[in-house]
């Protein structure tokens, strides 16, 4: 255990990020930056060099709120079935090191474990399906559930009125630099981020405490 990191002592309940955090963000910027333009391209009869220039500013255009996340948004303002896309390529989906090992041992110590991710339903359901880490928590929340997204206060304010915790006693963990700061505006204590949320990309966080694999705070 990393006491230095985590004081496992003053947390009761554990908030985690999924894409980038539990789960290996390689599959989400593969499947927009690579495999959307490609097969957007095929679609439409342009080069995926096109279909990227046609596509990245839009997405740029909604970075941050809650359009950027929905996956029927991006359906009807590309006019492809991106749900359908992203299962050609499911097989990219991967928990992101020593998560199965964090989760247990965590539940064996009685924390609560809630997931809070911007994942549209349909992405959420297509990555618990594919690695069925819901097994291991209490409760899976989507914040189209809020119609807010984590970068607003008001998804934390009706977050913390619908599971009542302690932001004083809680830890969230996610690997977004602009939604830890948002949770720290509301009063969440211990803030964690992840340096590496993409195996196949490197950065280093210096605005938070952050970890490169869940083994670095594996209670014990």
């Amino acid at each position: 255990m990393n006491d230095t990191i985590v004081d496992w002592d003053d947390i009761d309940t554990i908030l985690l990020d999924m894409d980038g955090t539990l789960l290996d963000l390689h599959f989400d910027n593969y499947f927009w930056l690579t495999h959307l333009p490609k097969r957007y391209g095929e679609l439409h009869g342009i080069s995926a060099d096109e279909a990227t220039e046609h596509i990245l500013p839009k997405v740029k255009e909604h970075e941050g709120t809650l359009n950027w996340y929905c996956l029927d948004f991006w359906s009807a303002a590309l006019k492809v079935n991106v749900g359908e896309l992203k299962r050609e390529i499911q097989h990219k989906i991967q928990i992101r090191p020593y998560v199965e090992a964090f989760l247990k041992a965590a539940k064996k110590m009685n924390k609560k474990l809630v997931l809070i991710t911007n994942a549209h339903q349909d992405s959420l359901n297509l990555k618990l399906e594919i690695t069925k880490i819901d097994q291991w928590l209490d409760v899976v929340l989507s914040s189209h559930q809020f119609k807010y997204p984590k970068e607003q206060q008001e998804f934390w304010q009706s977050l913390h009125q619908l599971e009542k915790f302690n932001p004083e006693k809680t830890l969230f963990i996610d690997d977004t630099v602009r939604i830890l700061r948002t949770a720290q505006d509301f009063g969440i204590k211990h803030l964690l981020c992840i340096h590496q949320p993409d195996s196949q990309q490197k950065r280093e966080i210096v605005d938070f405490p952050a970890i490169h694999h869940f083994d670095e705070i594996i209670p014990n």
